[in-house]
């Protein structure tokens, strides 16, 4: 243990001699830590962003999106098959289990109020809409099965169109034009942030389908952009989606092509994608810096090559005065494991503050990854051992009688 001791005592000798040269050496060491941490921080937050805006959509849901272009069959493009009212309906029917099923179709339209006027999101739904969603309504109440049945001018509103057409006031009891047309606004509805796909849920109004269709897109008649349901439990996605897509083969006959007018996905299709295409970005982000991470230890290698060079006559008169060739080996091992450990913890310190700058920016909460500093630190211990070998194993085997001669 002394013996290993006095080789790192020796090896911080040495770097303490060449400062400048020691920092330049460890550079690339530094910068590929930091690198390798900051992106596996960034990465566990952004899948954790994510996974939490899935979520915000509501729970154990499963959707039904019109299919395009190659998923949709060609009879069904002759046929016009598109979703409906009706399919919702029929599934509410026949589908025994769901916790909720609703509709939703949206378009973007300038909505006025007695303060401001603004560009929003207005969606066509239904009275189970709020609860499908995972929505609150904080202020007023939610519309009502013969509101909806009645095509109703009533309508919700999300906290951020609430913002921009009433500031801070309550926007229930005031109402909204949209055209020609006023909506009286019965409830606000709880905040939930943006989609994965970039969307803010509250930048919307909410208003029956019905009304949807006579006043704010009327060219549609009953048909809607999407079918969403909710199942009381994450056991019983699976079961529920094979009976609706029993259902919506019934609907819309399926073609001799065997092609669907529609396509079935559950809230897990997203996680799931949203997880690949995280893990790929996540594994070119640390080949990238693991490459910094290469650089930096062949820049150690050539330093210590330089230096076994350098420093002949000092390893010549170790050996003569008794050293043996595994010490010269283990002082030259000692000195490139501590140059790339020091690199390494510099490192560390440059990727928290990275850290803190993108928590900063971002508005995600970050931390260094406490597995991610272990391989950090011992990845430099191995970089050094590695690239300290080879200048290792030549100060050991030069000849002392040689070595001394050297000027």
């Amino acid at each position: 243990m002394s013996a290993i001791w006095e080789s790192v005592w020796l090896a911080l000798c040495s770097i303490g001699r060449s400062k400048l040269r020691s920092m330049l050496t460890v550079l690339g060491v530094l910068i590929g830590t930091a690198a390798v941490v900051t992106v596996v921080a960034l990465g566990e937050s952004a899948r954790e962003q994510v996974s939490a805006q899935i979520q915000s959509l509501g729970s154990n849901l499963i959707y039904i999106f019109n299919a395009s272009g190659e998923g949709q069959s060609q009879a069904g493009e002759r046929a016009g098959y598109r979703l409906s009212v009706r399919d919702a309906e029929a599934i509410r029917r026949q589908v025994t289990g769901l916790k909720a099923i609703t509709v939703y179709s949206s378009t973007a339209a300038q909505v006025g109020s007695e303060f401001e006027s603004a560009r929003v999101d207005v969606v066509g739904a239904d009275q189970d809409y709020v609860t499908v969603r995972g929505y609150e309504v904080v202020s007023g109440r939610d519309l009502t099965l013969l509101e909806v049945q009645g095509k109703a001018k009533v309508c919700l509103i999300g906290q951020t169109a609430s913002t921009k057409l009433f500031g801070s006031a309550d926007p229930v009891g005031h109402s909204v034009r949209i055209g020609r047309h006023r909506f009286s606004v019965v409830g606000r509805l709880s905040p939930k942030g943006q989609t994965p796909f970039g969307t803010d849920q509250d930048d919307r109004i909410i208003m029956p389908i019905g009304s949807w269709h006579a006043r704010v897109s009327p060219g549609k008649a009953g048909r809607v952009d999407m079918i969403i349901a909710s199942a009381p439990d994450s056991a019983t996605v699976d079961g529920l989606r094979n009976q609706m897509d029993q259902v919506m083969l019934e609907q819309h006959r399926t073609p001799p092509d065997g092609k669907r007018s529609y396509r079935l996905l559950t809230q897990d299709t997203f996680r799931q994608n949203e997880e690949e295409i995280y893990g790929v970005l996540s594994v070119v982000l640390v080949s990238v810096a693991a490459i910094s991470l290469f650089v930096g230890g062949v820049g150690v290698m050539n330093i210590m090559l330089v230096s076994v060079n350098e420093r002949r006559r000092e390893i010549g008169t170790r050996l003569a005065v008794g050293a043996r060739r595994r010490d010269i080996r283990w002082q030259f091992l000692a000195e490139a494991m501590t140059l790339t450990t020091l690199g390494g913890i510099a490192g560390l310190g440059l990727a928290q503050g990275g850290i803190e700058v993108l928590e900063d920016r971002l508005g995600w909460a970050m931390q260094l990854n406490f597995a991610a500093v272990l391989t950090a630190l011992g990845t430099s211990l191995t970089l050094g051992l590695v690239f300290g070998l080879l200048p290792a194993q030549r100060a050991a085997r030069l000849d002392p009688i040689e070595a001394l001669r050297h000027e």
